[in-house]
This record gives C-alpha cells, sequence and structure tokens, in this order.
C-alpha cells in the first residue's frame, strides 16, 4: 500500500519574505516523512529581493492568482494551503475555489489593527473547506473577544496561543517562550494536517 503524499504549501506575510524566520521555523518544524511543505514568495517580494527597495504588497487579485499558480504545480493526494497573516488570508479566498484539502492560517489579519470596524471575514462565514486559524491571544489583528463575534463557518476551527502576538512572540513573564509556542503551533499544524489526511 503506497502512502498518501501529502503536500502543504506555506506563503509569507505582508512585511516579511519565505526566508523570515518564522517562516523558516515552520518549515523545518512542520516538514516531515509523511509532509512535504513548500514555501514561496509572492511577486512584490520578489522585485524587493531584486531591488533593495520596499514596494507595498500586490494587489488581491494578482496574489491570488500568484498562490494558485503554485496550487497548480502540486501533485500530492493531499494539498494543504495556508501562511502567516496575509497569506494565511489569501489561502482562505482560494481554498473552496481550487478545491483543496485543507487551510492553515497563522496569525489571520481579521482586521487593521486598531481598526476592527474593517474586519476582513466576509468570505469567512461560508468557507467550505477545512481550516485551522492559530491566533495569539494578544494579536492586534484579531483578539479572542472580537474574533468571537464574528460569523465564522463551522468548518473554521480557531486555536488560541497564550499570550502570543501577531508573529506568536510571547512575553518575558509568560508561562511559554516564544519558541515553545512557535513548536506549539507547528505541533498544532501537523496534527490538523494528519487528521485531514486520515479523513
Amino acid at each position: 500500500m503506497s502512502q498518501t503524499s501529502i503536500t502543504l504549501i506555506l506563503a509569507h506575510g505582508a512585511g516579511a519574505d519565505s526566508q523570515s524566520e518564522f517562516m523558516q521555523f515552520m518549515l523545518r518544524e512542520i516538514t516531515s516523512d509523511k509532509i512535504n511543505v513548500i514555501t514561496f514568495d509572492f511577486p512584490y517580494m520578489q522585485r524587493r529581493q531584486q531591488t533593495g527597495k520596499k514596494s507595498p504588497p500586490d494587489r488581491m487579485p494578482k496574489l491570488i492568482e500568484s498562490f494558485s499558480e503554485q496550487v497548480r504545480q502540486v501533485t500530492s493526494d493531499v494539498i494543504i494551503i495556508g501562511g502567516k497573516s496575509m497569506g494565511g488570508r489569501v489561502a482562505t479566498m482560494i481554498a473552496d475555489e481550487l478545491k483543496v484539502d485543507g487551510v492553515i492560517a497563522m496569525g489571520y489579519p481579521f482586521h487593521p489593527p486598531g481598526k476592527p470596524e474593517n474586519p476582513r471575514t466576509e468570505h469567512l462565514a461560508d468557507l467550505q473547506t477545512p481550516t485551522l486559524i492559530l491566533q495569539g491571544t494578544r494579536d492586534s489583528f484579531g483578539k479572542p473577544d472580537e474574533v468571537a463575534s464574528y460569523q465564522l463557518s463551522p468548518q473554521i476551527s480557531v486555536e488560541w496561543l497564550e499570550d502570543g502576538n501577531h508573529s506568536f512572540e510571547t512575553l518575558k513573564r509568560s508561562k511559554l517562550t516564544t519558541e515553545d509556542t512557535w513548536h506549539l503551533a507547528a505541533q498544532k499544524v501537523q496534527l490538523f494536517i494528519t487528521k485531514i489526511a486520515n479523513s
């Protein structure tokens, strides 16, 4: 009996590319003999790398096209997509259309910091793809009380990382260090992927 091939495609957030410490940590920690993890850079980030000049993220249609192209190149039995912040948001927007098996959003940008009146959640009410959102309890893009007020699809499960900020970094007085919290996040991702692969 051949082993099910599983690929997770992870996209970066708006400010740091796939080589960031967070992205590289998740790549290393989630990869296993069963799970293949791929990261990539959106076009605006590739331009930044080439020119050394900061440029704002591409508009959503371009981000969607770029991520979708990555998904189309993968031929695994099970395809999960996700990412950090903006990367996870794009993944939630293309998941149903591309019929992937699951979505993982790490630090979902539910609203811009300080602007809870501008939620980015409309499409999350109807999402049909099993989705895991990992969120720090100190995340300025969406705290527990705010997230509790949103209408989210029953396919979405939100798991909270105690004292984590938008990058799951904790405080000096927190029970878990930042590294512990990152390890915990990677474990939760592996569990979620294993559950999907076995369903």
